[in-house]
């Protein structure tokens, strides 16, 4: 500019070098690097899915896998209500990312494997599936868990299931909102909860009223609401409503499609802006007498129903063991890389003894959860059916919370690097809340295992001697499953308010001796000590003395340097 002298300097600032410092682990591979989920798929007669798995571990676990969970999160779905002349569409779109996400774990055959797959080990090969997903991205989970859960409730209805079986079935990925006869793969969804209600889906408020005769199979219109309502542009809902004045609860199948090639009159109100699992839309519906079949008889939707959510809870356990792999695989992977003090923080006995404890809560959480998962497969006897009845809800009570402690811990780990949004532990920690609140919260979860205990004694007598066979001649799990025995001759009353404490008991006990069980001696004893024993009075991570454990040899299975 003219009376202004130009200067230019050319003096790069340069304060300091970056060092020392370590981004999160992004590309390695999931199952070569796991000890314990390698054994399971043995123990669980699965080895024929190994050479899948193991090209799907890859895939998720380099650096575009987690590229893609990364973005998935960062561009939440978005409600559109109306088309840009005004006519109403309520569909939700989504990132490419997500739908690269779910096009791979449709492409494994994730969402129906266990059901048209009569192989030995098919839950086992599909648990370790979902478990591998999960560790990288977890909203993206949530239409494929509940069409999975959906699958023994829709078999039940032989002309409904002729319509959807080859779409359920199918592993290719169609994102395309159509009628059901026009998709080449289908998504089911839930819709349970009311805002008066919540857990108390009794107190919905709903209403179904029959075309026709109506009666099993046959056609209603909904009208109410439903203030959870997961994955809305899954092609159809099972959906608890009431049916008249006095005919109580009922379930139905409710399409975003009408069989006339119109749109069901499911409105969409809007999204629901979560803390965490972002990449998922869950949403708050209206029903202006949306159209629906009947499942199941009338009066009895919550049982019909709560056949789905007893696969969704071990979807949940799963998900959360899968969490805690996580936070601990990149909590030990950068204290074995951070320098701090003259050494890297893995070297500190307080940070080994933090990390030790961590890879043992979560080979704990993986060896339970994969148990459940044979029970699934093998429900045929008192004994599989009480692990799956009575100790699928112990196991989402125990884990899932734990998961958000144990989460929160491996942050720390990172320092203030793993609290900002940029880390990979922070969506983490934001995730995992979620799979001890949906499905049934905490409280729910543990009066679900006193009314099983209740209703089933012979499965009850079953389980409880089957943890006792576990417990083997090791004096501290014997004398927790006494404990356990002589808190169930309490008062039902009295027994209520302790519930929490048996359920805990109850998982602690079965972890310890399925670990006992399948688990290299380092790692049984140390969790037996830390969660059983004298050093069980601590409940903060890390509170163990480490020169009682072989933390090199656990530290060294979870993930070897």
């Amino acid at each position: 500019m003219e009376g202004y002298a130009v200067h230019a300097f050319v003096t790069p600032f340069s304060t300091h070098e970056v060092s020392n410092q370590f981004d999160e682990l992004t590309d390695f591979d999931l199952l070569a690097t796991d000890a314990a989920l390698g054994e399971a798929l043995t123990r669980g007669g699965a080895d024929w899915s190994r050479p899948q798995l193991s090209q799907y571990a890859q895939q998720l676990g380099c650096a575009n896998g987690w590229a893609l969970a990364a973005q998935a999160n960062q561009h939440p779905p978005e409600l559109q209500r109306f088309d840009a002349r005004g006519r109403r569409i309520d569909q939700v779109e989504f990132h490419p990312s997500w739908h690269a996400l779910q096009a791979l774990y449709r492409g494994q055959g994730l969402a129906s494997l266990p059901f048209r797959d009569a192989r030995a080990g098919r839950w086992t090969a599909w648990a370790a599936g979902f478990y591998l997903h999960a560790q990288v991205e977890q909203g993206s989970l949530c239409p494929g868990t509940m069409t999975l859960a959906s699958i023994p409730v829709l078999q039940k209805e032989a002309a409904l299931w002729q319509q959807l079986q080859a779409g359920l079935y199918s592993d290719a990925y169609d994102a395309r909102d159509l009628p059901l006869a026009r998709k080449t793969s289908l998504w089911i969804g839930m819709g349970m909860t009311e805002k008066q209600g919540g857990s108390d889906v009794r107190s919905n408020t709903t209403r179904a009223t029959p075309l026709g005769a109506g009666g099993r199979g046959g056609e209603y219109l909904l009208r109410g609401h439903k203030w959870f309502f997961s994955a809305p542009m899954s092609d159809a809902h099972l959906v608890v409503a009431q049916l008249g004045a006095n005919g109580g609860p009922a379930c139905f199948f409710v399409p975003r499609w009408r069989p006339d090639g119109s749109r069901n009159a499911v409105r969409l109100q809007r999204l629901k802006n979560k803390l965490g699992n972002r990449s998922n839309s869950s949403s708050e519906v209206e029903f202006e007498d949306a159209w629906g079949l009947l499942l199941g008889e009338e009066g009895r939707g919550i049982a019909t129903i709560l056949e789905m959510a007893g696969y969704t809870r071990l979807n949940c356990v799963l998900g959360s063991a899968a969490l805690l792999r996580s936070a601990s695989v990149q909590a030990l992977a950068y204290a074995r890389r951070r320098m701090a003090f003259g050494k890297h923080l893995a070297g500190h006995a307080l940070m080994r003894a933090v990390l030790g404890d961590l890879a043992l809560e979560s080979e704990a959480a993986l060896v339970l959860a994969m148990r459940l998962a044979q029970a699934c497969e093998s429900d045929d006897t008192p004994l599989e059916r009480a692990w799956k009845r009575i100790m699928t809800p112990a196991a989402k009570f125990w884990v899932c919370k734990r998961a958000v402690e144990l989460t929160g811990e491996a942050m720390e780990v990172f320092g203030g690097n793993g609290y900002v949004e940029d880390s990979l532990l922070a969506r983490l920690f934001r995730e995992a809340p979620v799979n001890s609140i949906w499905e049934g919260s905490g409280n729910v979860m543990c009066l679900d295992v006193l009314r099983a205990l209740a209703r089933e004694p012979a499965q009850a007598q079953a389980l409880l001697a089957d943890l006792q066979t576990l417990a083997g001649d090791e004096p501290l799990l014997r004398a927790a499953a006494q404990v356990i025995l002589q808190q169930l001759q309490l008062p039902a009353a009295q027994l209520e308010g302790q519930a929490r404490l048996l359920v805990q008991r109850l998982v602690l006990l079965a972890q310890a001796g399925l670990l006992r069980q399948t688990a290299p001696q380092a790692t049984a004893d140390a969790f037996i000590a830390t969660r059983l024993g004298a050093q069980a009075a601590g409940a903060v991570v890390g509170a163990l003395d480490p020169a009682q454990h072989d933390l090199q040899a656990v530290l060294q299975r979870a993930f070897a340097s």
